[in-house]
């Protein structure tokens, strides 16, 4: 979903359009996950994307794609490498009308890159060397993670913005030098936002569960936007400032305190907060440890809680019992048991909780056992089917949850709802 359009009596609306280039975006082999950043980042900041567009690395097409533009801005993406299929900076030029030309500070910040990566200098290549050649007329956007510098471009009261296709590159000059620029030169209204987090419910019934109160929103000028991935939905409340920020933000944040008393259960943070950020949250404040037993999640869990910094402080260790070997060796499951349930039932999971937690002696476990597919069901354990278990202080529960999807997005929503679940078992203080 878009931003909000403004009001009357506010500034003029800016918009935008993301051109994405590259043969590997159109096949398929990468997906163009540049645009949606893009996109996303430009709401934020009161410009409106009005179009995405991706193309190939074919000259004319590029410049025919420049010329058809109507936008305020031009975001360009990709094309900036040293190879021959390269060809942004070329058609840059002819669309401009100028030619490419030598930039020293560049040239010496790319050799300065490959210096600091153990390369001597008269050993970079001549093709990195030429990534200083840049269209004549462009302000250079210093890139201080890759070889290809950003452009920028003004004609004809608009902006036009290459950047490297490469995303973490791409992200960092947006950061540091384009979305700066742009809300200087442009003074787009400004917009207050506020995100909440939440999870345990999917978006439709989560639409359908808020439709009243989202009814309410138009009345104080406020844009509701459903975020999903997977496990989780974000809920994005927007409203354009005007004059009295104060007054939006004042009406922003009531409406999102509306949205925590009706949805209390179902809401996990916000902003930029995850699940493992927030039960690694709770794990420090209670100075308590916590373990981990995967099989069907394969240690994906384990990788979310330990992409938290500092984890070491509550997170011992785990074990991923694939194989129903190991889960009798490592996990103290009983033969008859497995022969009895099957690996993927209620009982193993709690066994397997309860069996890594005195093994390692932490004071919570969370177990994972199931069918990611996409083979392996039946009618009574169909594909998707995990049963998870929590083993804590005050004893062990253990729920049964089908996630839809390709084998990854059960792996992922399998393990967003056992963070959940450790994250409820752990508000409630069992």
């Amino acid at each position: 979903m878009t931003s909000p359009k403004p009001s009357n009596g506010l500034s003029k609306e800016v918009t935008a359009e993301c051109l994405c280039i590259g043969d590997e975006l159109l096949i398929g082999q990468v997906v163009n996950t540049n645009a949606a950043w893009m996109g996303q980042e430009l709401g934020l900041h009161g410009i409106r994307t009005v179009l995405g567009r991706a193309i190939g690395d074919d000259q004319d097409t590029i410049v025919d794609a420049l010329r058809t533009a109507s936008t305020d801005i031009v975001l360009i993406t990709g094309g900036l490498g040293p190879t021959k299929d390269d060809v942004t900076k070329r058609a840059l030029c002819e669309f401009f009308g100028t030619t490419l030309l030598h930039h020293p500070e560049v040239e010496q910040r790319v050799v300065g890159l490959f210096t600091r990566m153990g390369r001597r200098p008269d050993h970079v290549k001549a093709a990195d060397r030429a990534q200083a050649m840049l269209p004549a007329g462009c302000t250079v956007l210093p890139n201080h993670l890759g070889t290809a510098s950003g452009m920028w471009f003004e004609q004809q009261g608009r902006v036009f913005v290459s950047l490297p296709g490469v995303p973490y590159e791409m992200q960092a000059i947006m950061r540091e030098s384009v979305l700066p620029r742009l809300r200087e030169r442009f003074r787009p209204p400004s917009i207050v936002h506020r995100t909440i987090r939440t999870t345990g419910m999917g978006e439709t019934p989560l639409a359908e569960r808020l439709a009243d109160w989202e009814d309410g929103l138009a009345k104080e000028g406020i844009r509701l936007a459903y975020l999903p991935s997977p496990g989780q939905v974000r809920l994005r409340l927007s409203r354009y400032a005007g004059a009295d920020a104060a007054a939006a933000k004042a009406s922003v944040d009531r409406q999102a305190e509306a949205l925590h008393a009706l949805i209390p259960g179902l809401i996990f943070g916000e902003g930029a907060q995850e699940l493992e950020e927030v039960v690694g949250l709770l794990l420090r404040e209670r100075g308590q440890t916590l373990a981990l037993a995967e099989s069907c999640t394969g240690g994906y869990l384990s990788h979310l809680v330990t992409s938290v910094p500092g984890s070491s402080a509550y997170y011992i260790g785990g074990v991923v019992s694939y194989a129903n070997a190991v889960k009798m060796a490592e996990l103290g499951i009983p033969s008859d048991m497995l022969e009895l349930n099957g690996a993927v039932s209620g009982p193993v999971a709690e066994q397997m909780a309860i069996g890594v937690r005195q093994a390692l002696g932490s004071d919570w476990a969370v177990a994972t056992t199931g069918i990611a597919g996409p083979g392996g069901g039946s009618p009574d354990k169909p594909v998707g089917t995990v049963w998870i278990a929590v083993a804590g202080p005050n004893g062990t529960v253990a729920e049964r949850g089908v996630f839809m999807g390709s084998r990854d997005l059960v792996i992922k929503r399998a393990t967003a709802a056992a963070l959940n679940m450790l994250r409820k078992q752990l508000a409630l203080g069992r």
